[in-house]
C-alpha cells in the first residue's frame, strides 16, 4: 500500500534482446500498478543501453527484466556494468524468466536482485519490490 505522503514506487519493466514473448511481462506490469506502484513499461526489443537510459531518465526505484531467450547471463551482467558506471547502486535489478537456479545464483552474486520463475505469485513479486525499496531508498 502506498503512503500518500510519499511517492510511489517507481518500476522500469522491460523485455531485452530478440525475445518477442511478451505477455508475461504485461501481467507483472499490470500487477505492480494494481499494489500501487508506478510502472514504466519499455516493449519488446530492448538493449541493455536502452533499459538503463530509460531508468536513468525516468528515475526509477526498480529494473525488472522478462527475459525467455536463454541470454540472462549476457544480459543481467551487462546492464549491472551498465548501472555501476552510471551510479545507480540504490536501483534494484530484479527480473524472472527460464534461468537455471545455477544461473540464478551466479547473477545474486554479481548483485542482481531476486530472479522469479515462471507461475510465481504476482503478489510475492511486488511484495519482493516494495520491501527492497523501503530498505535501499529514502523516500
Amino acid at each position: 500500500m502506498v503512503n500518500p505522503n510519499q511517492r510511489p514506487i517507481r518500476v522500469l519493466v522491460a523485455k531485452v534482446g530478440l525475445d518477442g514473448h511478451d505477455r508475461g511481462a504485461k501481467v507483472i506490469a499490470a500487477a505492480l500498478r494494481d499494489a500501487g506502484m508506478e510502472v514504466i513499461y519499455t516493449g519488446l526489443r530492448q538493449t541493455p543501453e536502452m533499459v538503463v537510459s530509460a531508468a536513468l531518465q525516468e528515475d526509477v526505484d526498480a529494473i525488472g527484466i522478462s527475459i525467455l531467450s536463454g541470454a540472462h547471463m549476457t544480459v543481467f551482467p551487462k546492464i549491472i556494468h551498465l548501472m555501476k558506471e552510471k551510479g545507480m547502486d540504490d536501483v534494484l535489478l530484479t527480473g524472472g524468466g527460464i534461468i537455471p537456479d545455477q544461473d540464478m545464483q551466479e547473477l545474486y552474486e554479481m548483485g542482481v536482485g531476486k530472479l522469479f520463475p515462471p507461475g510465481t505469485n504476482t503478489q510475492e513479486i511486488a511484495t519482493y519490490i516494495t520491501g527492497w525499496t523501503k530498505e535501499h531508498r529514502e523516500f
